[in-house]
């Protein structure tokens, strides 16, 4: 009887797995990402240049990941002036100045040459990131303390041993709706630097 359970399991299992591969990438492929520019990789680390982008903003209070997702995704369907709908883009952009955290949205291509409309309401507000160069390490698993402390000190870590100078507090970027599962995510941490570094 036991022989029959291991192709059981693998029946049951393998379409699920697949099913779920499926939905991340084909999420991802079709969500627009920014163009960013790859100057030098070694190993997880990746030196890039990122163009100008426009965002939306909103804090991070003690409703979290949440709230602030929240507010964002009422502004681009349609909690704006003009009542637009706007396309959701990845990666989520969490900044962790001590300060005020914050969450944002980068706003698409498209609603950008055609004029993003306000957001209704002083919840949300649009910005630009100046055209940067940031090192990034992609990192795996959930959402937690833990996971981002222990990225931004490798981060720091490897900076440190090539000799290059942070500035600025560590953004987070997340790619993945909450149903993707978590060994399947894909997580970044980003420090900003200066541009002579290759």
């Amino acid at each position: 009887m036991r022989r029959y359970k291991v192709p059981i399991l693998l029946a049951i299992i393998l379409p699920i797995a697949a099913a779920a591969f499926w939905l991340v990438s084909t999420s991802r492929a079709a969500t627009e990402t920014p163009d960013y520019k790859v100057i030098r990789t070694n190993e997880k680390f990746e030196i890039r240049d990122y163009p100008a982008l426009t965002i939306a903003t909103t804090p991070m209070n003690d409703d979290g990941m949440n709230g602030g997702f929240g507010q964002l995704f009422r502004f681009i369907t349609g909690k704006n002036e003009a009542a637009e709908k706007i396309e959701m883009t990845s990666p989520v952009l969490i900044d962790t100045a001590k300060d005020t955290k914050t969450m944002s949205f980068i706003m698409p291509k498209k609603a950008v040459e055609k004029g993003v409309p306000k957001p209704a309401g002083d919840s949300v507000s649009l910005g630009k990131v100046a055209a940067s160069r940031f090192a990034v390490l992609r990192f795996g698993g959930g959402r937690t303390a833990e996971n981002e402390k222990a990225a931004i000190e490798k981060l720091t870590a490897w900076l440190a041993g090539q000799k290059i100078a942070g500035k600025g507090d560590p953004i987070f970027a997340y790619y993945d709706p909450p149903w993707t599962p978590v060994i399947m995510r894909r997580n970044e941490v980003m420090i900003r630097i200066d541009k002579h570094h290759e």
